[in-house]
């Protein structure tokens, strides 16, 4: 319960709304100010079926739902407990610098968070905004402005697990005094007590012993009396880290084919640099699982169509026309691995069962014994993920790939677009697995940019 001399008026910029249509559930006990310029933004972006749009529609009707009182006067109730105002004074633009144009639409929000504080004195008055150069102008005039930070996945990127624990002599020598050894038919696994001053590892998570040795185990089970099972059918080299010609060439590409060649995983998330790997290895585990054994009956790829530069405009044609040119890298790794160019790509694809979709078409589908690789995930807002994620029917597997280094779309960060949230809230369900490659495989040249530029 916060004290009424502590709750705080934030004012609401319009990409606050449009990036999370359910921001206005995120602000407690405090109180909410919409400036009617907002609603006018709004309008002008209702209509169409993309998502952006979708989202315009969805904050109206909650809008609408909420609005549904007697006097709005005295604001509508939030399902936080705070109330929601709409700031209709059209005279506020009068304390706007002379240099501040009075019709646009962001200096007409800082009009009224001006206003607001000068109403206000004793209570917070804060603008939140994705628009970094609005929350800029915010503080050159005096005002206090944030980031909107509700759906932020994570406080510290390094809280994002790399999907591996390295454990120092000490700790592993405490460990290897209570291992227990027991049998399988591929390796061995291994019962330990863990550490009372280790964190527990996820399931699936990969537990690294001291020293140089190209080994790992795997974590399958951690106990709250701090018993974790796991096994080493991975610390050498086997079938599941050579498919289709593709032999993992690092560690942690071993540990991610063995993610991927697991048929009890449903999903699999592959952070890394530009050339580590993450597409090749999913392409090349999907044809060996879809072609040699069966286990699924196509290969589903689809990306976030978001331009690096300028767009390329509308494209003619039907919808894996125009998905062709943004499946380069699928088209690039494919031709490695058959070993031949992949010039006529609607006969390539058709013979190996590989499909490209686009996106905007998931909504209503189910995808059934499907192999499906999200392709720069990093450009996706986590309801655009959720949308995905959701459409996977029984045996299927979704392979999600990215790099937060490289964000195209606008008001996503690291912190919270798809690909992080499905990195965390996954990071511990005994279905899923995650692994961030951090070495770039693709050559001496790639790796060295990487690292400087």
């Amino acid at each position: 319960m916060i004290a009424p001399d502590e709750r705080k008026i934030y004012v609401l910029d319009t990409n606050v709304l449009i990036h999370d249509p359910h921001a206005l559930n995120h602000f407690d006990e405090h109180d909410v100010v919409l400036p009617i310029v907002v609603l006018e933004e709004m309008d002008k972006v209702k209509r169409g079926f993309d998502e952006l749009a979708r989202n315009v529609r969805e904050v109206s009707r909650f809008l609408d739902e909420i609005s549904d009182i007697e006097d709005m006067k005295e604001g509508c109730p939030l399902p936080g407990g705070g109330r929601l105002f709409f700031q209709m004074a059209s005279n506020v633009t009068d304390m706007l610098p002379e240099s501040f144009s009075r019709s646009y639409g962001d200096n007409r929000i800082l009009a009224v968070t001006m206003s607001l504080q000068k109403e206000n004195p004793d209570r917070g008055v804060i603008l939140v905004s994705k628009d970094i150069n609005l929350r800029i102008k915010a503080r050159a005039v005096g005002l206090i402005s944030e980031d909107y930070r509700s759906d932020r996945v994570v406080a510290d990127l390094d809280v994002l697990s790399s999907g591996q624990v390295k454990i120092d002599d000490e700790h592993w020598a405490v460990m290897s005094e209570s291992m227990k050894v027991d049998g399988l038919d591929h390796g061995n696994r291994y019962t330990v007590v863990w550490p009372e001053d280790l964190p527990i590892p996820n399931i699936n998570s990969f537990i690294l012993p001291p020293g140089e040795r190209e080994i790992a185990y795997r974590c399958r089970k951690a106990d709250e009396d701090r018993t974790v099972q796991m096994d080493d059918s991975y610390s050498h080299r086997s079938e599941r880290h050579a498919v289709w010609g593709i032999q993992a060439k690092n560690l942690e590409q071993d540990m991610a084919m063995n993610l991927l060649m697991d048929a009890e995983l449903d999903m699999v998330s592959l952070l890394g640099l530009a050339g580590s790997g993450k597409t090749l290895l999913a392409l090349a585990c999907g044809l060996h699982q879809t072609l040699d054994i069966g286990i699924y009956d196509r290969i589903l790829v689809t990306r976030a169509t978001v331009p690096m530069g300028r767009d390329i405009g509308y494209l003619p044609g039907t919808e894996k026309e125009k998905m062709e040119p943004w499946m380069g890298a699928i088209t690039d790794n494919l031709s490695y691995l058959l070993g031949e160019e992949a010039q006529d790509l609607a006969a390539i694809l058709g013979e190996h069962r590989i499909e490209i979709a686009a996106l905007s078409f998931a909504r209503g589908r189910t995808f059934t014994r499907t192999w499906l690789i999200v392709d720069e995930a990093q450009n996706l807002t986590p309801h655009e993920m959720k949308t995905l994620v959701t459409r996977m029917g029984e045996g299927s597997k979704v392979i999600i790939l990215g790099n937060n280094a490289q964000i195209d779309t606008p008001y996503l960060t690291a912190h919270t677009n798809g690909l992080s949230k499905v990195a965390t809230q996954f990071a511990d369900w005994a279905y899923s697995g995650h692994i961030i490659l951090k070495d770039s495989e693709r050559s001496r040249l790639a790796a060295h940019a990487a690292e400087v530029l």
